[in-house]
């Protein structure tokens, strides 16, 4: 069992790695194909602005000014179980720095879901915020 979940958390970081690098690429460069990213019923909360469903997320993301994502940390656990069904499924934290066109980079923290769709990984769930000090909007 022990050696199971080992396994399982080396999958993780692994898939986790070679995701993000994907998706940050389309994202600052190839935005239009940000869809195929996405469940169809996957829920995108941005900043504390909430959209379902992969086209509405890929109408979101055409609509952001272009960006230039740096990450810093990245981390990744399975989800275990009967709350995914005992669908291969991995919990995902990723923070670093986004410069959107010529504005100052800015720290951002992002936590995805994803689960195994056939031989590709697909989002549930990702949730974005910039960081800054809390009690402190826009």
């Amino acid at each position: 069992m022990e050696q199971d979940f080992k396994s399982k958390v080396d999958q993780a970081c692994r898939t986790a790695e070679d995701f993000t690098k994907h998706y940050y690429e389309s994202v600052d460069r190839r935005r239009h194909l940000l869809s195929r990213y996405y469940l169809d019923t996957a829920v995108l909360v941005w900043n504390g602005n909430g959209t379902v469903g992969k086209e509405q997320i890929q109408k979101f993301f055409e609509d952001l000014p272009t960006s230039q994502h740096t990450l810093t940390s990245l981390d990744s656990q399975p989800v275990l179980g009967a709350v995914v069904a005992n669908q291969l499924t991995f919990l995902m934290q990723v923070g670093g720095f986004v410069k959107f066109q010529e504005r100052a980079s800015r720290p951002f923290q992002q936590n995805f879901m994803i689960t195994a769709e056939g031989d590709k990984w697909k989002i549930v769930s990702d949730c974005f915020r910039l960081q800054e000090p809390v009690g402190e909007g826009e």
